[in-house]
């Protein structure tokens, strides 16, 4: 016992408050000061251009008016803005119209491909409301059955399907255009009675069953997962592991506790809005089914300047040129769906409140935990900094909790390919037609050959663009990265020790619920009663207010045709017409300042409650971070060490393939050139291509093993591998045929290359080998 009164020793819990306190109050410090900052930076800035645009067109009013022109500017003016507001009220009515067809029609899925059905959910053991579809590829698109097929998930999360198809320039459409086959998952507005997510994953691996039937001389299927279609994608790999090719997870929210602080204010929505009890009681008064149009306006909320204001002005500004575009998104948009209670709930416990997807605890159902380590396809992420819905953090971070550190992931064989867009939004990662030419038409070529890729963590970028237009490609390169460089993307992840409360109190509230405020709810509810509350949702009403159910419409159709008739645009020097644009930008930067106030609030209010001391030690047991393992207690796994007894036997096969390794792993880094000649010897030439994908895909984990944990024994036993001279110097042809020309080597592989060349007693380097000496030797052969 201390000789002198300490009370840090006497009351260790004190001095844990006391530096949890600090931390608090240090942290809203910070976020005071970050906020604070951005907001006077940013709305300073955009004030300052206000200003500056004003005072030409102000200067131009006081000439038209000494010049006594100003009155037939006004009349100008005020007569195109009349028949810009009876063209764009007529606009609004046709989208309510067609909300009206839409729904009547079913809300059929809003490709604007053809296609067909390939398979129904609704048929299977476990019914539910997916369908799978086929794609017509169009006119003058020729597809092959032998090539790898395509299966795209859209995200379930309010709207309905087709987002991922929804113009030629698409995922769809990249992937058609290169000849592959492609599937798509769409899913009808009402789920089946009792659905689950259970139901729909078994459905998803019944479809890509289906598919490999289809086409049983293609390699397995790749599967794009968008949104909530990614998360749903990398449980449908890890709960069937052998079904599926390479995984593209696209803006995917899987660890939904990270972001940085500052920024991405929708993580604290759980915290402040009641954990998962705000999706137990709306869909307890939908009757037991959950409406996404209160998801959607969760999604508007984000960006009220744009959603409520801005895209309508982009409508009144120019009708006649915004029309189409408008009401071809707005279908999507208030094309509302519906969860049932159990979907819904199991996917705010378990991802957005609970996190427990991301960190392993997640059951799909009882007794079955989905282990993200179990999937065996290489995975692609794609992020973005400018995605306001799912950060970088959220769609990357799940890798650290999954993972111990990069070591691992090469022991497990797994190849996980990130990349991340500097500005595009979320609905732009896969709508936007620039990314489909660029980033989906890059990951869809490197899908070709991503199995060749030895196991590891990699970054995905592209370099430089080679030609222009149609003929336009760029170099894309990979780049080994740690976890330790993948945590740069975020801050710190200390402030998620904060949600751990969030998701405690979430269960509770849940538990107290049910027990207690539930059987009354749903005593209270009847179908017509939550039909009615469904129709009065603001999303819907605002929408059906401007259709043809209102009688007033009928009066602006008619203003809207004569407007038509005689329309006669302000001329575009109009200064009148400036002003309202700088008006217009005025009240969007309005709404944008009070979502900033907002979302700062958001964020001191939650830091303020969740950052307690209290709070920290009630959430300690729903709050935790993955142990980190050192590398060399890896190597004592009974399959490293398995792996490591065999390091001097082989032969030709796994002495080429093992020499590829070493020298990608002494560059640390694979352009795609490199890759695509690797991936050719390897899936079409002799002793490879009879190996078949899953032995070469074993062969490349155990020399990864052998070369991460055994780097000086592998180049030492490389002729034990090759024992016959005439062999040696053709596995060498080989890797120097893929290695490329020595100009564009880095000094580590021109060394790596030497020192195998020495090793196996061969010539010093040269000039290397061109083309593909063993496609050659198997045509002479022939």
């Amino acid at each position: 016992m201390p000789s002198t009164y300490d009370p840090e020793n006497l009351f260790p819990c004190l001095s844990e408050d006391g530096a949890a306190s600090a931390r608090q109050a240090k942290n809203l410090a910070e976020l005071a000061a970050i906020h604070a900052q951005r907001i006077a930076r940013n709305h300073g800035e955009r004030a300052q251009t206000a200003l500056a645009a004003a005072s030409p067109a102000l200067q131009k009013i006081a000439d038209l008016a000494r010049e006594g022109k100003l009155d037939k500017a006004a009349d100008e003016y005020m007569r195109d803005a009349t028949q810009r507001y009876w063209l764009t009220l007529d606009v609004l009515r046709q989208r309510g119209d067609n909300d009206i067809a839409h729904e009547a029609a079913g809300t059929p899925p809003v490709l604007i491909y053809d296609h067909e059905v390939a398979m129904d959910g609704k048929t299977l053991p476990h019914p539910c409301n997916y369908v799978l579809l086929k794609i017509v590829p169009p006119k003058g698109v020729e597809t092959h059955d032998w090539k790898r097929p395509y299966m795209i998930i859209d995200p379930r999360a309010g709207h309905g399907a087709g987002i991922g198809g929804f113009k030629s320039d698409s995922q769809v459409g990249v992937a058609l255009h290169d000849g592959h086959p492609v599937y798509f998952c769409v899913f009808r507005p009402q789920p089946e009675p009792d659905q689950t997510l259970a139901d729909v994953m078994r459905a998803e691996a019944e479809f890509l069953r289906e598919i490999r039937r289809r086409h049983p001389d293609a390699p397995k299927p790749v599967v794009v997962g968008n949104c909530q279609g990614g998360w749903a994608t990398l449980i449908l790999a890890a709960a069937n592991p052998d079904i599926s090719g390479p995984l593209v997870i696209n803006g995917a929210p899987v660890a939904a506790w990270s972001g940085r602080m500052g920024e991405n204010p929708m993580r604290y929505n759980g915290g402040l809005l009641g954990g998962a009890l705000p999706a137990l009681l709306m869909s307890d008064l939908g009757a037991g089914v959950f409406d996404g149009a209160h998801l959607v306006s969760n999604f508007e909320g984000l960006n009220p300047g744009r959603n409520y204001f801005g895209k309508y002005y982009d409508l009144f500004a120019a009708p006649e040129k915004t029309r189409s575009s408008f009401l071809e998104f707005e279908r999507w948009w208030g094309g509302f769906h519906f969860m049932n209670e159990a979907e819904i709930t199991w996917i705010v416990r378990n991802i957005f409140v609970g996190n427990k997807l991301s960190r392993g605890e997640a059951h799909l159902e009882r007794g079955r935990r989905i282990d993200l380590k179990a999937i065996r396809s290489p995975i692609i992420v794609f992020a973005s900094k400018g995605d306001n819905i799912t950060p970088p953090q959220q769609a990357l971070n799940w890798i650290a909790d999954t993972f111990t550190d990069e070591h691992e992931i090469r022991v497990r064989g797994h190849r996980i390919i990130y990349m991340v867009h500097e500005k595009v939004g979320h609905l732009g990662i896969f709508v936007s037609s620039s990314i489909a030419k660029k980033e989906h038409a890059e990951v869809t070529s490197t899908l070709k050959t991503i199995e060749a890729l030895a196991p590891g963590l990699y970054e995905m970028t592209i370099d430089e663009q080679i030609g222009e237009g149609v003929d336009a490609h760029f170099r894309v390169s990979f780049t080994q990265r740690t976890m330790s460089e993948l945590a740069g993307i975020d801050d710190s992840r200390g402030d998620e020790a904060q949600f751990g409360a969030v998701s405690r109190l979430s269960d509770l509230a849940c538990e107290f619920y049910d027990i207690f405020a539930r059987p009354f709810v749903q005593t209270s509810v009847s179908k017509a009663s939550a039909e009615a509350a469904r129709k009065m949702h603001p999303g819907r009403a605002s929408r059906r207010m401007f259709s043809n159910e209102n009688p007033l419409m009928d009066f602006a159709r008619e203003e809207a045709r004569r407007a038509e008739k005689a329309r006669a645009p302000a001329d575009p020097a109009n200064p009148l017409l400036a002003l309202e644009k700088i008006w217009a930008n005025g009240m969007v930067q309005t709404l944008d300042f009070w979502r900033d106030m907002r979302d700062a609030a958001y964020e001191m209010t939650f830091f303020s409650i969740y950052g307690a001391p209290a709070m920290l030690r009630f959430g300690a047991s729903h709050a935790w971070a993955r142990t980190t393992v050192d590398a060399k207690d890896l190597a004592h796994l009974p399959e490293v060490e398995a792996v490591l007894l065999g390091i001097d036997r082989g032969g030709f096969a796994v002495a080429v393939i093992r020499m590829l390794i070493l020298i990608a792993q002494a560059r640390h880094q694979v352009r795609r050139d490199r890759l695509e000649r690797s991936a050719n010897v390897l899936s079409h030439d002799e002793p490879f291509a009879s190996l078949g994908a899953e032995k070469r895909a074993a062969l490349i984990r155990e020399q990864s093993i052998i070369v991460e944990f055994a780097p000086e024994k592998a180049v030492e036993t490389l002729p034990l591998l090759l024992t016959d001279p005439a062999e040696r110097q053709r596995a060498i042809d080989v890797v120097d045929s893929i290695a490329g020309a020595v100009e564009e080597m880095e000094p580590h592989t021109l060394a790596m290359l030497r020192r195998i060349r020495s090793v196996l007693g061969l010539p010093r380097l040269g000039a290397l080998t061109s083309g593909d000496p063993l496609e050659s030797a198997q045509s002479a052969a022939q």
